[in-house]
């Protein structure tokens, strides 16, 4: 089994949540503010790339509409993957909407199961069992949660003060995270020699060269 060492970049904050509207989209830009200004390093992944965008450019590369979207997905796994594990070192997890967000509640469960700091931000009334949330999300932070934006910078130095993060001890890697780690390292490597924002047709091109042949067209 290969190992992993997922906490090189603890102040890099993978920043999880809904991003299906203008408004969810400007509440996580709000929190990756409130995190910078705390110091920390917030990466939102809708800011990376923009997929909506690269969906047309793989079908004129030949692609059907179905295995350009079942392509993108593949990608869109690896890389998100690779950020959550290895890309960032802690989390932060906005709860807020009417569930949380299932993507989000991924991410955050791929964290904890490595053991990485954590915060949870929520300040929405909604709640799934009379003002409680869900047990096994917030579980994983104590079932502590903060309420405000200006308290994520702090609670998140709070969480990695009080544990034991070793940027060269390495865990165990399954055979498939790390498959998905390599490819979601490749696909962010060719992305950064793009440089920023980078354009539909070249992101398309190696979307098409690391994942257009990992399956057949969906059925």
């Amino acid at each position: 089994m290969e190992t992993i060492e997922p906490f090189r970049h603890l102040r890099r904050v993978y920043c999880a949540g809904p991003l299906f509207n203008e408004a969810e989209r400007r509440e996580m830009v709000q929190i990756a503010e409130a995190l910078r200004a705390a110091d920390f390093d917030p990466f939102l992944p809708h800011e990376e790339i923009q997929f909506a965008e690269v969906h047309p450019s793989l079908v004129e590369l030949g692609m059907t509409p179905a295995q350009a979207g079942q392509t993108l997905h593949d990608a869109i796994f690896a890389l998100d993957v690779y950020f959550v594990i290895l890309g960032c070192g802690s989390l932060v997890f906005n709860l807020n909407g009417r569930v949380p967000d299932e993507g989000a509640v991924a991410e955050a469960t791929m964290a904890w199961m490595l053991g990485k700091p954590m915060v949870f931000f929520k300040a929405d009334s909604r709640s799934l069992i009379e003002g409680r949330d869900n047990p096994i999300v917030v579980g994983q932070t104590d079932f502590h949660l903060v309420d405000t934006m200006e308290a994520l910078g702090p609670e998140l130095d709070r969480v990695i003060g009080n544990g034991t993060f070793e940027a060269d001890a390495p865990v165990p890697c399954p055979p498939h995270v790390g498959r998905t780690l390599r490819k979601g390292l490749a696909f962010y490597e060719k992305l950064e020699q793009l440089g920023a924002e980078p354009p539909a047709g070249p992101t398309a091109r190696i979307v098409h060269e690391l994942f257009g042949n990992s399956r057949s067209e969906p059925s």
